[in-house]
C-alpha cells in the first residue's frame, strides 16, 4: 500500500471531553493522516457529536467501537454509522464475536450507500501471552491466535485488522494484502504507558503496518519534546527518513 508517511498516522484523541478532543484535532490539521477515537469520548459525548465535530475541523475519523455483540445487534450498529458519512473512515468490529458476527457485519455496510473501512480487532495491545492463558484460557501461541483471527476476518470480508506491532510480520506473511492498523506505537522518547506489546513507529512500519495508532506520545509529549505539533513532526521526520532509503 503506497502511503505517504504523514498518512499513516492515527491520532488516537483518548478525552472524555469534546472541546479538548476538537482542540487536538484542530492542532495536528494537515499533520497527520486522521483521528481515533474510541470508547471514552464516544460514550462521554455521543458517536455523532464527534463524527460532526471532526468533520467540522476537516479529518478523518476511526471510530473505534470494536463492536460485539450477536449478528443482528452488529448489524444495525454498522448502518448506523454508514448514515454518519464519509468522515468516519474506520469501524472496528472484534474479532472474538466469531464468523456469523463478522459477516453480518461486512453485508450491512455493503448494503448501505457508503461504508468505511471495516477492521478486526484480534488482541488487546494491553494482553501479553500470560494474560491470554492463564487468565482467558485460550491456549495457542500469542501470534499464532492472533494470526488466526487475523485470517478469519480476512475470510470474512472485512478489509482490515487492528494488531500489535508484535503480530505484524506474521500476519503480513500469512495474509499479504490485508489492511494491518497497529496501536501499541511508542516512540524510543516514549513511555509505554499500559500496553504491553509495543513498538517504535518505524519497527512497525518495517514489520509491515500499513497504519499506526498513536496517542499519549503526541497528543501529551515528554516536555523535552514539545507540543503535539512538534511530537507528530519528529514522528514524520522519523518515517520520512526510512522511506527516503527504500
Amino acid at each position: 500500500m503506497s502511503l505517504s508517511p504523514q498518512k499513516r498516522i492515527l491520532v488516537a484523541l483518548d478525552t472524555p471531553d469534546l472541546d479538548t478532543a476538537v482542540a487536538l484535532a484542530t492542532q495536528l490539521r494537515g499533520l497527520v493522516g486522521g483521528y481515533k477515537v474510541g470508547l471514552e469520548v464516544c460514550t462521554a459525548v455521543g458517536v455523532p457529536q464527534i463524527v460532526s465535530a471532526i468533520a467540522g475541523v476537516g479529518g478523518n475519523l476511526f471510530l473505534d467501537l470494536k463492536l460485539h455483540d450477536i449478528p443482528n445487534t452488529v448489524a444495525g450498529a454498522v448502518r448506523a454509522v454508514c448514515k454518519l458519512g464519509p468522515t468516519v473512515q474506520m469501524l472496528t468490529v472484534h474479532c472474538l464475536g466469531g464468523r456469523d458476527m463478522l459477516r453480518a457485519a461486512v453485508a450491512a455496510a455493503h448494503s448501505m450507500p457508503y461504508r468505511p473501512l471495516l477492521l478486526g480487532v484480534t488482541v488487546l495491545t494491553s494482553l501479553d501471552a500470560t494474560a491470554l492463558a492463564s487468565e482467558l484460557q485460550i491456549q495457542p501461541p500469542l501470534t499464532d491466535y492472533v494470526v488466526h483471527l487475523a485470517r478469519m476476518a480476512q475470510d470474512c470480508g472485512l478489509d482490515g485488522v487492528v494488531a500489535s506491532p508484535h503480530e505484524v510480520a506474521a500476519i503480513r506473511t500469512t495474509c499479504p494484502h490485508i489492511r494491518i492498523v497497529t496501536p501499541g506505537i511508542r516512540p524510543s522518547w516514549a513511555t509505554e504507558g499500559d500496553q504491553r506489546r509495543v513498538m517504535t513507529p518505524l519497527d512497525a512500519l518495517r514489520a509491515g503496518a500499513d497504519y499506526l495508532v498513536i496517542g499519549r506520545p503526541i497528543t501529551n509529549p515528554p516536555p523535552a519534546i514539545g507540543d503535539p505539533a512538534t511530537a507528530a513532526a519528529r514522528i514524520v521526520s522519523e518515517l520520512e527518513q526510512y522511506s527516503h532509503n527504500l
